[in-house]
């Protein structure tokens, strides 16, 4: 399927720090099943990593993890469980701006085709790769992947993941990262698109979800996700 979409075997396959654990999984199966000539893994730190390095404690009882960058953890984590390494790591990236524009110059560094990419994030935060690539490399011919599609829904009561995969966000954070991106992927004068301040190429947002967001924030219900300015060189 990823061949087709692409037309043909990716250069490259990338694994990026800000997803959950279901990511390296997702993306051991695609170096087992050779879908790219090579692969990467990208992250430093940013305002997932203390969460990743929380996961990785408890999955795989690592005590030694808290100056691990987000790259390190999941090269790690690829060659205890699956026994697969990345050929490349980037570990100076902060945010979605910085994973793209490093991406690009290290595959650039190394001399490695991209014109095929195969790009796999947290569900929550891919659309807004997806444009970042849109932007820096608009002639690239990307096929996204989330690392994983979980759903919300009632449980006793309250709102839950009936079967929550290793490593998923709590609920409260995972509503503040998919309601944050509203207005970032927004493209108004608020937004990171053109219109904005122009870290991402121009992203449609679909008119239902712009009236849901605006009734849950005239509701005072679920508060965005702050941009964290520790990591915010350019873009969080």
């Amino acid at each position: 399927m990823v061949e087709e979409a692409a037309g043909g075997r990716v250069d490259v396959g990338i694994l990026f720090g800000g997803s959950i654990l279901a990511g390296g999984d997702l993306f051991a199966r695609a170096i087992a099943d050779d879908l790219a000539t090579h692969f990467m893994i990208v992250g430093g730190q940013g305002h997932s990593t203390d969460v990743l390095r929380a996961a990785m404690r408890h999955r795989m009882g690592w005590d030694d993890v808290a100056d691990h960058t987000e790259a390190a953890l999941f090269d790690r984590y690829l060659a205890e469980r699956y026994g697969v390494r990345a050929d490349l790591l980037e570990y100076e990236s902060t945010n979605c701006g910085s994973n793209v524009r490093n991406a690009l110059e290290l595959l650039e560094a190394f001399d490695i085709p991209w014109r095929r990419i195969l790009i796999i994030q947290d569900a929550s935060m891919q659309q807004r790769m997806d444009a970042g690539f849109r932007l820096h490399a608009p002639d690239a011919r990307v096929v996204n992947f989330a690392a994983h599609r979980t759903h919300v829904e009632l449980v006793d009561g309250e709102l839950g993941f009936r079967t929550p995969l290793d490593g998923m966000w709590p609920m409260d954070r995972y509503i503040s990262l998919l309601i944050g991106e509203i207005p970032r992927l927004t493209d108004d004068a608020n937004g990171y698109g053109p219109a904005g301040q122009g870290f991402i190429a121009h992203v449609d947002v679909p008119d239902d979800v712009t009236r849901a967001y605006t009734s849950l924030q005239n509701a005072g219900v679920g508060a965005p996700r702050t941009a964290d300015q520790r990591w915010a060189d350019t873009v969080s």
